[in-house]
C-alpha cells in the first residue's frame, strides 16, 4: 500500500522523552512488534529495502542510517532494529516519537526531529491510518526502520524513496498529570471525572475585570513559549450562564493551535506554563471576543480550565 512518507504526517509528535540505555547498532531484525490485535496487523511489513538498513546510534539520540545508495523501494516497509522494553501501543495512544530521515537515492541525512530542542507534537497512533502503519502497536522503547517509495502529491509533486530511523519513546496522557495545587479562594471550583474531563462551578460573584489565571496541576515538562504549538485538553463556560460553550472534551480529542492563534486571555493561560499543567483562566471580554462584532461570545466573559499536553517550538 502507497502512503505519504512520514514527513507529510508531521503533525504527529512531542518533544523527545530520551530512552536511557537503550541503544542500537548493526542490522536490523525483521520480526514484528507487540501483540495481535487489529494495531499489531496494521504494521506495515519488512522487506528487502527496510531490512538492507544498518543503523548505528543509542535510541532517542540522533543516529545513522547506513544503506547502498539508489535503494529501491516499491512499498511501503517497516523493519524493527530492536523491541523495547515497555508496553506495547494501543489504539487511540497519542505517540512520542522521534526520527532521522535519509533520502534513499543519496543516502544524504534529510533532517532530525523530535530529539533535543527539536520537539514535535504527538500523534494519535490508529489501526485505520498512515501512522497506525508506520508504529503498528510497537513496544515503547523500540526502534524502527521504515522504507517509504516515491509518491507524487495531488498536485502532481514528486517526493522521491526515503529512508527513516523511528525511536518509539513514550505515549502521551490525555489529561493533565502535574502534582495538583492548593486552589486560591474566589476562583471557579474545578471537578475532574475519572477521564481528567472538568466540570466548572462559577462563584456567586461579579466577574472579574482583568485576566485571572490559577495553577491547578503543575507539570513537570517543557515551557511553553510564544508561538509555541500547543496540544491540550479544554472545557470553556460563560461566565454569565455556567454554560459550556467549547470543549475538546466533548468532541473527543485533544486539539492543537498555535499560542498566537487564540484569543489573548487564552494566550497568557498558555504561554510560561510547563507541559503537565492544569491552568484556570478567567477571560473578561476586552480580552476575549469583544472586538469581534457580531460573535455570541462578544459580552461574555469567559471561564477555561485547559490542560497543557505537549509544546512544539515555532520554526524560523
Amino acid at each position: 500500500m502507497r502512503i505519504r512518507p512520514l514527513a507529510a504526517l508531521s503533525a504527529i509528535a512531542l518533544s523527545a522523552l530520551v530512552l536511557a540505555g537503550c541503544s542500537g547498532s548493526g542490522t536490523p531484525d525483521a520480526s514484528a512488534s507487540g501483540g495481535g490485535d487489529a494495531l499489531c496487523n496494521a504494521a506495515a511489513p519488512a522487506g528487502e529495502a527496510s531490512d538492507s538498513v544498518t543503523v548505528d546510534g543509542e535510541a532517542g539520540a540522533v543516529s545513522t542510517a547506513t544503506f547502498e545508495p539508489g535503494l529501491e523501494v516499491e512499498e511501503l516497509e517497516r523493519t524493527v532494529v530492536f523491541e523495547g522494553d515497555g508496553d506495547a501501543l494501543a489504539d487511540g495512544d497519542y505517540v512520542q516519537y522521534a526520527l532521522s530521515a535519509f533520502s534513499a537515492d543519496t543516502g544524504e541525512r534529510l533532517g532530525d526531529i523530535g530529539y533535543a530542542e527539536a520537539e514535535i507534537l504527538p500523534s494519535v497512533v490508529t489501526s485505520d491510518s498512515n501512522f497506525g502503519q508506520i508504529m503498528g502497536c510497537a513496544n515503547i522503547g523500540s526502534r524502527l526502520v521504515l522504507a517509504f517509495p516515491a509518491t507524487q502529491s495531488e498536485t502532481g509533486t514528486p517526493t522521491a524513496a526515503e529512508v527513516y530511523i523511528v525511536d518509539v519513546l513514550g505515549v502521551t496522557p490525555t489529561a493533565a498529570w502535574g502534582a495538583d495545587q492548593a486552589p486560591a479562594d474566589g476562583f471557579p471550583e474545578v471537578e475532574l471525572a475519572e477521564d481528567g474531563a472538568p466540570a466548572i462551578t462559577l462563584p456567586d460573584t461579579d466577574a472579574p475585570t482583568t485576566v485571572d489565571i490559577e495553577v491547578l496541576k503543575l507539570g513537570d515538562g517543557a515551557t511553553v513559549e510564544p508561538g509555541d504549538t500547543v496540544l491540550v485538553q479544554y472545557t470553556g463556560v460563560k461566565w454569565s450562564d455556567g454554560t459550556v460553550f467549547d470543549s475538546s472534551w466533548d468532541r473527543g480529542a485533544p486539539a492543537q493551535f498555535s499560542t498566537t492563534g487564540v484569543v489573548d486571555g487564552f494566550r497568557q493561560a498558555l504561554e510560561g506554563q510547563t507541559v503537565g499543567s492544569q491552568v484556570l483562566v478567567v477571560i473578561p471580554p476586552e480580552f476575549g471576543y469583544g472586538a469581534v462584532e457580531g460573535n455570541e461570545l462578544q459580552e461574555e466573559t469567559l471561564v477555561f480550565v485547559v490542560d497543557i499536553l505537549a509544546t512544539q517550538r515555532a520554526v524560523g
